[in-house]
């Protein structure tokens, strides 16, 4: 690993949306763009060192812009998809990536990368 390199945090916001009914369905770009802004102004909590924060948004919720703290990529299809090739492309950098989605969890470990679910990101 790479531990000049800070920690990077893929967040699959589509699972972490969908884990509190909120009702967040009836606006899924503007509920990606709150979690955005938590993780901007609160950052990862329990993370003390430097992160790298990139929130992977997908279907209704493509669009959502960047901000200072969090990179948001918009997935051209699957979400899903889009997390493994961001997990992959990260090499020999520690990884994390906050997602529920056990098939999900599957592929990215298999990449090396540690896991945990939605709650380590949202109240």
């Amino acid at each position: 690993m790479n531990s000049n390199a800070p920690l990077l945090v893929v967040v699959d916001a589509a699972n972490v949306v969908g884990s509190v009914p909120d009702g967040w369905w009836r606006d899924r770009k503007g509920a990606a763009e709150r979690l955005r802004d938590r993780l901007a102004s609160d950052g990862v909590p329990g993370m003390d060192e430097p992160v790298e924060v990139v929130l992977v948004v997908e279907g209704a919720a493509r669009g959502v812009e960047s901000v200072a703290g969090v990179r948001v990529e918009s997935a051209a299809g699957s979400g899903d998809d889009h997390i493994v090739d961001v997990v992959a492309g990260a090499g020999a950098r520690p990884v994390l990536v906050v997602t529920a989605d056990r098939e999900l969890r599957r592929r990215v470990g298999e990449l090396g990368a540690e896991v945990t679910g939605p709650r380590s990101v949202r109240p």
